[in-house]
């Protein structure tokens, strides 16, 4: 087998809580060309004029409602599956962020100096294709291979909505939540503006055009978001037996007056509250690692909105984080020859 350098991939955080340090990590995270997909000029003039100035303060206080002692959740629950995967693995592990640290050049700079690696094998750690997620991490990581003359071959994990495998894990790392006595499951994606699923239409005629675009076969499938969100909630629901009137899907952290995918999470919780739901939980399968948009944006915020519109209780379930069930499927993903499930040459 291939000796090869795993970089696992994810989002970012901020470097503290502090109004300063959520300014820089907002400037670079906004300005990536694939979050905001707008012209440079008109990108920088929109942050600078109307982002930067107030939402820096109120994202700062998300932050603090949901730090650790030990940093950012989203970088401390990646660290540590990370650490857990080197335990298991003989191949060198590298943890980096797109935006923010700990940095990817440095990441691949490491894994590239290390004796005998034949590939490196670069896994973002999003289930779902999309261009301010993968697409992004993607990119970064091609331009930083040439920027650093790495010689090396990189290899890209596709994304895995799908694999029966990832099902199984997240219904086993869920089942605790699932055994209560709930009376409805929402499933709680992070939004992503229309534009950019028609942008990833490699047909330019299929995503969007009808409401049953998603069931229909086509190619645009391997790049669309919102059919990949909704066969996950497929695949989940028929693996754990959840009846079909008993889960819902929304769409959350919309961001701009963009038309963003619906519907809105926030929508669907205050709407089964207003036909009796009183205890209701909410999945986020778009993340594997909990962060400011679960634990704060829904285990926070959307709570105390779903109980102010009647509902008693909102249990947020965990993201895989570090549950055995996903480090083990880490492991025989990166063990397997070829990289895993099914890996794309770039």
């Amino acid at each position: 087998m291939k000796k090869r350098g795993i970089l696992l991939v994810n989002l970012g955080s901020p470097n503290s809580t502090s109004v300063e340090d959520v300014r820089s990590y907002l400037d670079e995270f906004l300005m990536d060309k694939h979050v905001i997909d707008l012209p440079w000029l008109i990108r920088r003039a929109l942050l600078s004029l109307f982002i930067l100035p107030t939402r820096p303060a109120k994202s700062a206080e998300a932050y603090q409602a949901i730090w650790t002692d030990a940093g950012s959740p989203l970088i401390v629950n990646s660290e540590k599956s990370a650490a857990l995967l080197r335990q298991k693995t003989t191949h060198p592990v590298e943890l980096a962020m797109r935006y923010g640290k700990p940095d990817m050049s440095a990441a691949l700079q490491k894994l590239a100096n290390e004796p005998d690696i034949e590939e490196i094998l670069l896994f973002p750690l999003y289930p779902h294709y999309a261009m301010s997620s993968v697409k992004t991490v993607i990119e970064r990581a091609q331009s930083l291979v040439k920027e650093l003359n790495i010689t090396i071959p990189l290899n890209v994990h596709p994304v895995f909505y799908d694999h029966d495998e990832y099902i199984d894990a997240l219904v086993t790392s869920a089942a605790p939540w699932l055994e209560t006595d709930y009376d409805h499951l929402v499933f709680s994606y992070h939004g992503v503006p229309e534009r950019h699923i028609l942008k990833d239409d490699p047909t330019g005629s299929h995503c969007l055009k009808d409401k049953s675009c998603c069931q229909k076969t086509s190619v645009a499938h391997k790049t669309c978001y919102r059919h990949q969100v909704y066969q996950t909630t497929d695949a989940f629901v028929k693996k754990a037996g959840i009846p079909v009137d008993k889960f819902s899907v929304g769409f959350q952290s919309r961001l701009g007056r963009a038309k963003w995918l619906e519907p809105n999470t926030l929508d669907v919780l205050k709407q089964l509250a207003e036909q009796g739901a009183k205890r209701v939980l909410v999945i986020c399968p778009s993340f594997v690692s909990d962060c400011l948009e679960t634990l704060e944006e829904i285990g926070i915020g959307a709570k105390e909105e779903f109980i102010e519109a009647g509902g008693e209780s909102l249990e947020l379930i965990p993201c895989l984080n570090d549950h055995p069930a996903w480090i083990n499927l880490l492991h025989s993903w990166v063990e397997r020859q070829g990289g895993g499930i099914g890996c794309t040459i770039v």
